[in-house]
């Protein structure tokens, strides 16, 4: 069972940023910071799950003004270890319902993690949570996977994505309940270190109604940060809703 930092404990967070280091190069960052600058224009800027700084480092550094939510203290403490870590107002929080002062001109959830959130009702409580922290006219972005189904055979529940040299990793799909939980398996450092962690996947058309409950409407969506065409065959989406002008 996952203590007061959830499933990202000391030892998650302490080997963060090496187990994802592929998600931190450069190419693979700057077009998400791209991205969230051109909507934020000169307003502020809300990550939840702020994790150890990935994007919010590179987006302070353009500028934009960054408040994080994030329920794992272990996590902010390696972005605090970071250059320009000190900078950056973090609340310790649930993303679904912690709440800051101010307004913001847009809000992320980027790298799948609205799917921490494992119940529905959690997940629309996050979507109220956000339009309730735009300002009007803010947007909310969000990065996630399109639920693999598909690559399931009849009847199985596992599906390999990944069997490299320093990493495995198997989704165990729940389709009934709409759920998931992610193991990996880490080599490091001449050991084997597994994690699992439970997810609730989510269809894009959910979303969508997930925003309209909140008072948001979608305004676009591709398969990535480099504004790919959204078709039947991507594997992943951002998406962006806008909070109404009035």
């Amino acid at each position: 069972m996952p203590g007061e930092d959830g499933y990202f404990d000391e030892r998650v967070a302490a080997r963060y940023d090496e187990t994802t280091a592929d998600m931190f190069d450069a190419a693979a960052v700057e077009p998400v910071v791209d991205f969230l600058a051109a909507l934020a224009g000169g307003g502020r800027a809300l990550e939840l799950g702020i994790g150890t700084g990935r994007i919010a480092l590179p987006l302070a550094a353009r500028g934009v003004p960054v408040h994080g939510i994030e329920l794992s203290r272990a996590m902010v403490a390696q972005l605090r270890a970071k250059r320009g870590g000190d900078e950056i107002d973090v609340t310790v929080g649930d993303f679904a319902t912690t709440t800051v002062e101010g307004t913001f001109a847009v809000a992320y959830l980027v790298f799948n993690t609205i799917m921490n959130l494992t119940t529905q009702d959690e997940q629309v409580a996050c979507f109220r949570n956000v339009a309730a922290h735009l300002e009007p006219g803010g947007r909310f972005v969000i990065e996630v996977m399109v639920p693999e189904l598909q690559q399931l055979p009849p009847g199985e529940t596992l599906r390999v994505f990944d069997l490299g040299e320093t990493h495995w990793g198997l989704d165990e799909y729940d389709v009934v309940g709409q759920g998931l939980v992610s193991h990996h398996v880490h080599f490091l450092d001449g050991g084997a270190e597994r994690v699992s962690m439970p997810f609730r996947y989510v269809w894009p058309a959910e979303l969508d109604l997930m925003a309209q409950l909140a008072g948001m409407r979608l305004r676009e969506r591709w398969s990535g940060w480099k504004r790919e065409p959204f078709t039947s065959d991507s594997r992943s989406h951002v998406s962006v809703w806008e909070k109404a002008a009035s």
